[in-house]
């Protein structure tokens, strides 16, 4: 793993996920430095990605929510021969595993939905070894806590994190950074 990436998150554990351009603008006049690019398509996320890399920061991209793309390997080819891109986000073991493979920074992210989440998280992070895992809901910080101590990967905690006392539940319980989409929480 890279150490400039945790640096990075670090230095600002707030992580700007962006949903539209008018997110994207946004995020670039706050101090968060690992942007989650959570739009486009194939025709545009080559421009997406440059916008964020020329202002310094680390490119993510939500492989599964970009248009155009399958959830085979070479979509994972296509984004790192074509977009310059730091890393992936994906929901999908198989890109999570050949994203690794290329030398990408890797966010495997999960849905903790009821109990099975739990074994599911920790089966999954064994096998794949991503760099860090996302968990949504972010709010929940007893479970938070749960995961970052079974699954044995840095915890980013994302979704329906809202104000400062998420965010500081969240960091308090164990998690290295939070994503979110909500812009009133990349300025705190």
């Amino acid at each position: 793993m890279n150490k400039s990436f945790m640096d990075m998150m670090e230095e600002c554990p707030i992580i700007a996920a962006v949903k539209d351009y008018d997110g994207l603008n946004k995020c670039l006049e706050s101090e968060s430095k690992i942007i989650f690019i959570l739009f486009g398509d194939i025709l545009t996320i080559t421009d997406i990605v440059r916008t964020v890399k020329e202002s310094g920061r680390i490119a993510i991209i939500h492989i599964d929510l970009i248009g155009g793309l399958s959830s085979k390997e070479i979509a994972i080819d296509f984004i790192k021969n074509n977009t310059k891109a730091d890393g992936i986000i994906s929901t999908k073991q198989v890109l999570i595993k050949h994203a690794k493979e290329l030398g990408l920074f890797t966010v495997f992210r999960f849905f903790v939905i009821d109990s099975l989440a739990f074994e599911h998280i920790k089966k999954q992070s064994e096998m794949v070894k991503p760099d860090y895992i996302e968990i949504l809901p972010g709010v929940m910080p007893k479970v938070i806590k749960r995961i970052s101590t079974m699954a044995n990967v840095p915890v980013i905690a994302g979704g329906l994190i809202s104000d400062k006392e998420d965010v500081i539940a969240a960091l308090s319980a164990g998690a290295v950074s939070i994503s979110s989409t909500n812009p009133e929480v990349w300025f705190m």
